[in-house]
């Protein structure tokens, strides 16, 4: 079966840090685009960060450039999120989603802005940001 799960997620104060972890089952995340989405209550997904199948490319909502990192384990079939800084903003479900399709200056809006030609998606882990 192939799935995506998320984990890391958890209650942090302001300023301070989380490491989501995003795991593949049943296939290989080497060969995939990846994505990390949020979607907070009331409010649409967005894309919060992405990465290339060969890890070239990497791109960042405004809102996390400067204190998200994303990154590919190392033969660990794993793409984390590191979250640094966190603001009461962050708050929200992530969702990682993995992507067959190519990441490249064309794709790289409607893949990780919007999710789109992403082909598996997990279902989420919370992030909670409070004092």
């Amino acid at each position: 079966q192939l799935q995506l799960v998320e984990s890391g997620g958890g209650l942090v104060q302001p300023g301070g840090s989380l490491r989501l972890s995003c795991a593949a089952s049943g296939f290989t995340l080497d060969y995939y685009a990846i994505g990390w989405f949020r979607q907070a209550p009331g409010k649409e997904r967005e894309g919060v960060s992405c990465i290339s199948s060969a890890g070239g490319i990497t791109n960042y909502a405004d809102s996390v450039k400067g204190r998200f990192t994303i990154s590919r384990g190392n033969a660990k079939n794993t793409v984390y999120l590191q979250m640094n800084s966190l603001k009461p903003e962050d708050p929200a479900v992530y969702y990682c989603a993995a992507g067959r399709r190519p990441l490249s200056i064309t794709t790289v809006q409607p893949m990780c802005a919007r999710g789109n030609g992403m082909d598996y998606w997990g279902k989420g882990t919370l992030v909670t940001v409070s004092s």
